[in-house]
């Protein structure tokens, strides 16, 4: 499926549109995603070229996330880099409708042969890759041929709600904890075989594995992310890798980094890794919980005030919108039908739409840190999503409800403690069982549709509905069989 671009020495326009994209209306908010000029562009991709060509890179590797999920990729020799941060890497629209196995359906706006569009690297986040010798990375944003901001790109969307945010006066913090199943290579359709018997957060399995966590380490290290810890998880051959919290969009692109990172060091290990939800059916399954906090003017709004355990009105507001719209950002928390296996209750997994200070069981669990580093350390835990979420649209969307939350100065409702399963039937409302109920609570919510845009809200909706019908019928066993190694 490969599309042209625009050939060398073109001649540039007199100017870079920024009206109506073709193919659909203007994304809101697009004025603040505005290319940068292309002279500048040109310039800061050579002064990469440079700085990357005596690290002995070859090619750079330039990444989005679909819809499902999945992160796709377009590359480019380290010649061509100048060129494709002046005039794009052409990749079609339909990219937006694509399914986890492949499949491609369509949307009223997004879908079928016909358009184009061009993937620009974000070349602040450009960096060689440490597991990938003679690779390079960046993230990628999808314009249109005329150089508008394409209103299915699931980043310059985490970007916009970014910018709402700032336009208040206020910033977000976030970090994405990654949790994968590490196994022996093998065939697509084999069970794991592991290469570790230890046992849950042991030991054991630290140090069976610790030539491989090391590398992990050190790649991670060398990529310039900040790890903040590594260890083993509860299911047989799972670890979890911590890092730094940083704004939206960048905490997006560092998950996107550290599990291609992740899955690199395996190959070269003879392992291979699952980032699915459920990698063997009735085990715990892997998540991929979103922290977050809410700063204004240099100070963390989770502690300081007068709500629950010192949030102040801000936080809580905000809190409360994410709370009361967690049926609907499961649509983008838990993408695929194989997340509905590991949501359930008594597993750490958030499936009771609650919150609690320190509970496990809660999907929104506040986290105050230690005593002496409040201040900074504060934050709220979503703990019903999965690294099947497309992490701009999770973050983007996570904003929208918690901003709509502080316009509208909800307040949290009663906390829950101990185990909401354990509490009498209909005393805590249980989160989505299945996607058909995730997808009933987003086509209620004006927030989400407004945030996202009709081309975007609607690309969303169609992948999930298709994937929704695709498993419908499908046994546990065979869910997974189908998902396990596609993440």
């Amino acid at each position: 499926m490969s599309t042209g671009t625009v050939a060398a020495g073109q001649a540039e326009p007199a100017a870079e549109p920024t009206g109506e994209p073709h193919g659909g209306p203007a994304a809101p908010g697009a004025g603040a995603v505005a290319l940068p000029p292309r002279a500048e562009r040109a310039e800061r991709a050579q002064a990469a070229v440079e700085r990357l060509r005596p690290a002995g890179v070859d090619a750079v590797a330039v990444t989005w996330v679909d819809n499902a999920g999945i992160t796709r990729v377009k590359a480019v020799p380290l010649a061509g880099l100048a060129h494709a941060a002046q005039w794009g890497i052409g990749a079609a629209p339909c990219f937006d409708v694509f399914l986890a196995d492949d499949t491609i359906v369509t949307s009223p706006l997004i879908g079928g042969p016909t358009g184009d569009l061009r993937l620009y690297p974000d070349l602040d986040r450009l960096v060689p890759l440490a597991a990938q010798p003679g690779w390079a990375w960046a993230p990628g944003e999808r314009y249109t041929q005329a150089g508008t901001p394409h209103p299915g790109c699931q980043r310059l969307f985490a970007r916009r709600m970014t910018a709402a945010a700032a336009g208040r006066g206020l910033s977000l913090k976030a970090g994405i904890e990654v949790e994968w199943v590490v196994a022996l290579a093998g065939e697509p359709q084999e069970e794991p075989r592991y290469p570790t018997a230890g046992p849950a957060y042991g030991m054991h399995r630290l140090t069976d594995l610790s030539d491989y966590l090391r590398d992990v380490l050190r790649a991670l290290a060398e990529q310039g992310l900040t790890v903040l810890q590594i260890h083993p998880e509860y299911a047989p051959g799972q670890f979890e890798v911590s890092v730094a919290p940083e704004g939206p969009v960048e905490a997006a692109d560092t998950t996107v980094l550290v599990r291609q990172t992740i899955r690199a060091v395996s190959a070269r290990h003879g392992l291979r890794s699952s980032f699915a939800p459920v990698v063997e059916a009735g085990s715990v399954g892997n998540g991929g919980h979103l922290h977050l906090s809410l700063w204004r003017d240099g100070r963390n709004l989770a502690r300081g005030g007068s709500g629950p355990h010192g949030l102040t009105a801000e936080a809580e507001g905000f809190l409360a919108g994410v709370l009361g719209a967690l049926p609907e950002l499961l649509v983008f928390g838990s993408s695929s039908p194989a997340g509905y296996l590991r949501l359930v209750p008594s597993h750490w997994a958030g499936a009771y739409q609650c919150w609690g200070l320190e509970n496990r069981e809660a999907a929104l669990r506040l986290v105050t840190g230690s005593s002496g580093e409040r201040s900074t350390a504060a934050n709220a835990e979503i703990k019903c999503f999965d690294a099947t979420a497309n992490p701009y649209l999770a973050v983007g969307a996570v904003l929208a409800a918690g901003l709509a939350g502080l316009d509208q100065r909800l307040a949290l409702p009663p906390e829950f403690t101990g185990d909401p399963a354990a509490a009498a039937p209909g005393t805590v409302p249980r989160l989505p069982a299945a996607p058909a109920e995730a997808i009933a609570a987003y086509r209620k919510s004006a927030v989400l549709r407004e945030a996202l845009g009709e081309p975007l809200y609607e690309a969303v909706l169609a992948v999930r509905t298709a994937e929704s019908e695709q498993y419908a019928e499908a046994t546990p066993q065979e869910l997974v069989t189908a998902t396990r190694w596609r993440y």
